[in-house]
C-alpha cells in the first residue's frame, strides 16, 4: 500500500462529495492506481443511492467491462 485516503462529514452525502473532490487532486506518480477506479464508482447511481451488497463490486466490475466492450 503507497496511501490511505480518508475523509469524512456529517453525512454520507458529504463524505462523497469530499471523496470525489479529494480523488480528483490526489496525485500519485510514476505507477498505476486504483484511483479512476474509485473515481468510476463515487459516480454510480447504485452506489450513490446505498442500493448494493456485498457481491455489489464483483457484479459492477462484471458488467462495467460488458458495457465498455
Amino acid at each position: 500500500m503507497i496511501g490511505k485516503l480518508i475523509v469524512y462529514g456529517m453525512t454520507r452525502e458529504d463524505c462523497i462529495m469530499r471523496l470525489r473532490r479529494a480523488l480528483e487532486e490526489y496525485v500519485v506518480e510514476g505507477m498505476k492506481t486504483t484511483i479512476p477506479l474509485h473515481q468510476r464508482i463515487v459516480r454510480d447511481p447504485d452506489f450513490l443511492a446505498g442500493d448494493y451488497t456485498i457481491k455489489w463490486l464483483e457484479q459492477w466490475l462484471e458488467r462495467t467491462r460488458v458495457e465498455a466492450a
